[in-house]
């Protein structure tokens, strides 16, 4: 029985945390834009949105960019023609995709239900804190990946599409969804 109520305190005292690594700032920036929405204004002229053709490169990258007359556009000479590497904007709307929240509404009493069955499985002696902690929190960071992998709406802007050729809003490089992880508070 002491067994059973020093594991039951201890996972009473633990806090499950999941989403971005707290000690990545730009993946938290990325995470919170995507969570509340964001309007990015220009600091000096134009944001430079880049094209499919641009890719990763920067502006600084490409030699004989140039800004054509009247356009909003930087392109490079290809012959005759102008090659669009990107697209020029005072401001830009990263809309609302809410994946942490969605993920917690649309799981909660699943997660519940777990932590619950947990508590049942430690009085049975079948479980430990540390047992019951590990599995929900890995299918908590399940759970985000997954409403990352779906959700669709807000679409990504044309440019966007084109530059990524596909339309997922939350996945680009793989470098945000592949940092989902949890970890522990209190009663390791």
């Amino acid at each position: 029985m002491a067994k059973v109520e020093s594991e039951l305190q201890q996972l009473s005292h633990r806090r499950i945390i999941v989403g971005v690594p707290l000690d990545n700032s730009f993946l938290q920036m990325i995470a919170s834009v995507n969570e509340t929405g964001k309007v990015i204004t220009a600091k000096k002229e134009w944001l430079t949105i880049p094209t499919a053709a641009a890719g990763t490169r920067k502006a600084r990258e490409i030699p004989g960019l140039f800004k054509p007359k009247g356009k909003n556009i930087l392109a490079v000479k290809n012959g005759d023609d102008l090659t669009v590497m990107f697209y020029l904007k005072k401001q830009v709307v990263i809309p609302k995709r809410p994946f942490i929240r969605q993920a917690t509404i649309r799981n909660r009493h699943k997660w519940a239900k777990m932590a619950r069955e947990g508590v049942l499985g430690i009085i049975r002696g079948n479980e430990t804190s540390d047992s019951v902690s590990k599995r929900i929190a890995r299918v908590m960071a399940n759970d985000i990946r997954l409403t990352m992998r779906v959700l669709y709406d807000p679409a990504n802007a044309p440019a966007t599409v084109e530059r990524k050729g596909f339309n997922n809003p939350l996945i680009d490089s793989g470098k945000l969804i592949g940092s989902i992880t949890w970890t522990f508070r209190g009663s390791e």
